[in-house]
């Protein structure tokens, strides 16, 4: 703690850029060491399609190098957990949102909010109590940073959340489009939904996934009304659970899944006119802000200087 007393921000902040940079690397040697290679994505498409079992003994074997990590997130966050069922099913619709369906997903937040409010305390208490003392205003910049890291992965976790859904809120009229097409020409839901992720799979990889989760689901034999609603609640956007929420009532009626979506199709296609309308309409409410801050004060510079110069030289004559 002397050692530290004697160091100044300045001798300490190329120790926390070097962390940070390591840790940085390490992430991004991750993802990459994570990827496929195109000859072996090329090889698995020319081959035989996958069994269930392979795709569950892939996948583990891909999350087993971070098992320990999780192990070691979920058991800090075990002490953060909340207690009420409420809360725990509040997260998880969060964390599922954000595309996190693991059964421990909820306990790694917990510990990743853990980790943080100690890389965020630790090097306060260093840099402004142990250097300066216990002054306010030391407490006070210990304080902000613990709320800093307690906080940012809750801001993380909104990030991705909303990221995600705007992306699946972006490519859903496409996907409703072409399954509109697939079921009208013949195919049952089933195989229209499968068709669907074969098509967008290259760029529509989030409503793909979900797609393809739904269409795993019902060949497990769960019944249609648990899968679409729980892709509803999974995905968190509105326009998904109208659409869960249509094919229920067709399914459990016997109504026509194609005049449905295609009922779907039409209101939404209206409804996002209608937002693109909003947005029109705020544009020039929004724009008051910039015009009075930026440009009005440059205009009136330049129509208004020319004639306070040439007042100044006459009172000067005068």
């Amino acid at each position: 703690m002397e050692l530290f007393a004697f160091l100044s921000a300045d001798e300490l902040t190329p120790v926390f850029v070097f962390v940070a940079i390591v840790a940085g690397t390490f992430w991004v040697l991750s993802l990459i060491s994570s990827r496929n290679s195109q000859a072996e994505e090329r090889l698995e498409r020319i081959g035989r399609p996958k069994s269930l079992v392979e795709i569950e003994m892939s996948q583990s074997e891909s999350r087993n190098r971070f098992k320990g990590l999780k192990d070691a997130f979920s058991n800090l966050g075990g002490m953060m957990e909340p207690q009420s069922e409420l809360e725990k099913n509040s997260l998880r619709i969060k964390l599922a949102n954000a595309g996190f369906r693991s059964e421990n997903a909820a306990a790694v937040y917990h510990g990743i909010r853990v980790v943080c409010l100690a890389v965020f305390l630790i090097p306060a208490l260093l840099l402004f109590l142990v250097k300066d003392g216990f002054t306010m205003k030391s407490i006070q910049w210990t304080v902000a940073m613990a709320g800093l890291g307690f906080y940012l992965p809750q801001i993380v976790l909104w990030h991705l959340r909303t990221t995600r859904q705007k992306e699946i809120f972006l490519t859903l009229p496409d996907a409703l489009d072409l399954l509109v097409v697939c079921v009208e020409s013949g195919l049952g839901l089933d195989a229209a939904l499968r068709k669907v992720t074969e098509e967008m799979k290259g760029h529509a990889k989030t409503i793909c996934e979900e797609f393809s989760l739904a269409n795993l689901q019902l060949q497990m034999g769960r019944p249609r009304r648990e899968v679409l609603h729980d892709l509803g609640v999974r995905t968190g956007v509105d326009d998904v659970r109208s659409l869960a929420a249509i094919l229920i009532q067709a399914d459990r009626f016997g109504s026509s899944i194609a005049q449905a979506l295609r009922v779907q199709s039409d209101s939404m296609r209206v409804r996002r006119r209608q937002l693109a309308e909003e947005k029109a309409a705020k544009t020039a409410v929004q724009l008051i802000f910039p015009l009075v801050l930026f440009i009005f004060p440059a205009i009136f510079v330049v129509l208004v200087g020319p004639a306070a110069i040439q007042i100044q030289k006459n009172l000067l004559k005068g």
